[in-house]
């Protein structure tokens, strides 16, 4: 006799309380093996496909695409065994082998490489379940096959604007439904309702509270922009926070980089020269690399070095992190810094890369602004900002000339040390930046 076994949605990552699903990979009815992904999921942090620890046929799942769904409700049900009824035929058709589940810890990364074959059950044996307390469609409602969506952006777009795919008729081959086809979609739904006469209603609380409301696109708070929401208005919230910041002559620190590159070998990214000067000035100064523990009362100094780095990609803000940074040189921490980029842009970071940060470095020189007062990355206790380089009037050696410039900031909690230490870590950088041999005596 087949059991019915329950897999809930596990907890992907520290502090992550609900994910968003993206792409179901399995229909009810599919056989599925231990460990085989069965549902694309987006949470706060990365895009994770998640794997199922049992064998067996699924016979309902939760949740619709683009719905959220919180750790620890239901994500799916799977049949393991034989089915409690029907001939031999159906038997054969349908059985899966036993199992005890894969007994994984973290669910979110497979165990097995080899993909699963997916086999079909009959529709009479088919078992649809609710979805979000809806009741279960019949089974001829089931069968309507799959939207007719090649493009994530395409999914991506209808789904941030609540519009349902299956309500449109796709331009494209065979039916094909297209970005232009979602956007004029949009277009259409947005553009005014012509006016008809009709008899005044009478006046409600909900009628004038909609009145009243402002014109406009509402952007839900979630996924990754939520996520950002909650963690900046912490901080602010909870951290005092102090900035101080200073001009520096980068001149030399751009020719030091150059001449590192001229030498052959991997380049050296300016980031990696900024994170090594940046480990540096912790090591002189480590009430910086802390965090405070509000319910004990105690600031808590760290002994190693995590560095977070800003990065923007086409999913909101990120800060992935590399790890031991005090323990790499210049060459280590620019393959660490391309590797994590790249899985940035990719939407392909593990949560396990976006956490456990001590100190964050964030260059916003690229968008092309010279200072800011960055918010600190809740729980650190510090953020180094970076501007850009640019050519400007500075007298170097007692004579005007022009020279690379570049304005560093710090912003720093206030419950961890005063001006004087936070000023002293600001200016051993910015002595690193100018003359790059400051950094060689000191290690």
């Amino acid at each position: 006799m087949a059991q019915v076994l329950e897999f809930k949605l596990p907890d992907l990552g520290e502090g992550l309380t609900e994910a968003e699903i993206v792409r179901w990979l399995v229909e009810v009815g599919d056989v599925v093996a231990v460990d085989q992904p069965v549902v694309e999921v987006e949470t706060a942090k990365a895009m994770v496909d998640v794997p199922c620890p049992y064998a067996g046929v699924v016979t309902a799942r939760y949740g619709e695409e683009g719905s959220e769904l919180p750790v620890g409700a239901p994500l799916i049900t799977v049949a393991v065994g034989a089915p409690a009824s029907g001939g031999p035929a159906e038997v054969a058709e349908t059985e899966a082998p036993e199992t005890e589940g894969s007994g994984n810890v973290l669910v979110g990364y497979g165990t097995s490489d080899a993909p699963a074959r997916r086999r079909r059950v009959r529709p009479e044996q088919q078992v649809l379940a609710p979805v979000n307390g809806r009741p279960a469609p019949e089974a001829s409602e089931a069968v309507q096959g799959p939207v007719a969506v090649i493009s994530p952006l395409v999914r991506r777009l209808a789904r941030e604007n609540g519009l349902d795919l299956r309500a449109l008729t796709g331009s494209g081959p065979d039916g094909l439904i297209l970005r232009a086809d979602v956007e004029h979609a949009l277009r259409t739904a947005a553009a005014p309702a012509p006016a008809t006469a009709a008899a005044p209603a009478p006046a409600t609380t909900a009628a004038t509270a909609t009145a009243a409301a402002p014109a406009g696109t509402r952007v839900p708070l979630k996924g990754v922009r939520g996520a950002v929401a909650d963690k900046l208005s912490r901080s602010r919230t909870e951290i005092p926070d102090a900035t101080c910041w200073v001009d520096a002559d980068a001149t030399e620190l751009m020719r030091a980089r150059t001449a590192m590159n001229a030498a052959g070998g991997p380049k050296i990214s300016l980031i990696a020269l900024l994170a090594r000067i940046c480990t540096a000035a912790l090591a002189r100064f480590p009430e910086l690399n802390s965090t405070v523990d509000t319910a004990a009362r105690e600031i808590v100094r760290l002994d190693a070095v995590h560095l977070g780095f800003a990065a923007q990609t086409d999913r909101g803000l990120v800060v992935p992190v590399v790890k031991d940074a005090h323990g790499r040189d210049a060459q280590s921490l620019s393959a660490e810094f391309a590797r994590l980029t790249e899985s940035a842009r990719t939407g392909s970071l593990t949560p396990a890369e976006l956490t456990g940060g001590t100190f964050t470095l964030n260059n916003y020189g690229v968008f092309g602004v010279d200072g800011s007062t960055p918010i600190i990355n809740h729980p650190e206790a510090a953020m180094l900002g970076v501007g850009r380089i640019v050519p400007k009037p500075w007298v170097h050696e007692g004579e005007l000339a022009v020279r690379q410039v570049v304005q560093l900031s710090l912003t720093f909690d206030h419950r961890v040390c005063d001006g004087g230490t936070a000023g002293g870590f600001l200016r051993y950088v910015a002595d690193c930046v100018e003359q790059p041999a400051v950094l060689l005596r000191t290690l």
